[in-house]
């Protein structure tokens, strides 16, 4: 139980660090590529410990002879694993190898920033659930009803476990901590390329470049109107 209990805690403190390698300011120097890279491994390694901390408490309850999935807190533990592999698995697909189209790409990003930020919240609950869950199986004399000091002690690194789990969604929400764009992406691009890491940016700017262009061909078609109309009324005066 203690294994299961230090691969859950070692995956939460990687899961919170995939979430804000984009916020961090040292990091905004680094290629979105690498960043990229970076941001995949520490997911898969947390996937991992998850994994392993969840087949350590399969074999912990089937060794002790003690029922599976049968509380809210293995419910929710469960499905915060399945839908951590599904992030995993579509944002390896979409946002990491070079096949999706860059549209498909801005049309996820809003849905894999607010998923990943969800799950994180997801598997803080887990844990806060999992930590009274054995506080109330463990403190039998004196029982956890009376606080002892290791109940006060746990319940204090509970409220610890909510205020970081705050800090880190906070500053995931912060626009000032949002990586910027890229300056010479352009420049590294071929004819008719995006830049990397601007796929939201390039389509949002689309329709309004779109529009801006429309706007300059009509008023320079306009303008060599106004001079071959310019220029007959000088061949007529003539």
């Amino acid at each position: 139980m203690e294994l299961r209990q230090d691969f859950m805690d070692v995956g939460i403190s990687l899961y919170w660090s995939t979430i804000i390698v984009y916020r961090l300011p040292w990091t905004w120097k680094c290629s979105k590529l690498l960043m990229k890279f970076i941001h995949a491994g520490l997911n898969t390694i947390a996937m991992i410990l998850a994994i392993v901390s969840m087949v350590a408490v399969f074999d912990y309850h089937n060794a002790r002879n003690i029922p599976n999935m049968y509380s809210l807190h293995s419910w929710i533990g469960l499905a915060a694993v399945i839908f951590y592999a599904l992030q995993l698995f579509f944002g390896f697909a979409v946002f990491l190898l070079p096949f999706a189209p860059v549209p498909l790409r801005a049309a996820l990003l809003p849905i894999h920033v607010y998923s990943g930020l969800t799950i994180f919240a997801t598997v803080i609950a887990t844990a806060l659930m999992g930590i009274t869950e054995k506080l109330i199986f463990s403190l039998k004399n004196p029982a956890y009803s009376t606080s002892p000091p290791e109940a006060v002690f746990v319940n204090c690194l509970g409220l610890l476990l909510i205020v970081f789990g705050a800090l880190v969604l906070w500053m995931a929400s912060r626009a000032h901590w949002k990586r910027p764009p890229e300056e010479n992406a352009k420049v590294l691009l071929p004819v008719g390329g995006t830049p990397e890491g601007t796929e939201e940016e390039s389509t949002m700017t689309d329709g309004n470049n779109a529009d801006k262009s429309d706007l300059r061909i009509n008023s320079e078609v306009a303008r060599k109107q106004n001079l071959k109309l310019d220029e007959a009324g000088q061949r007529s005066t003539m």
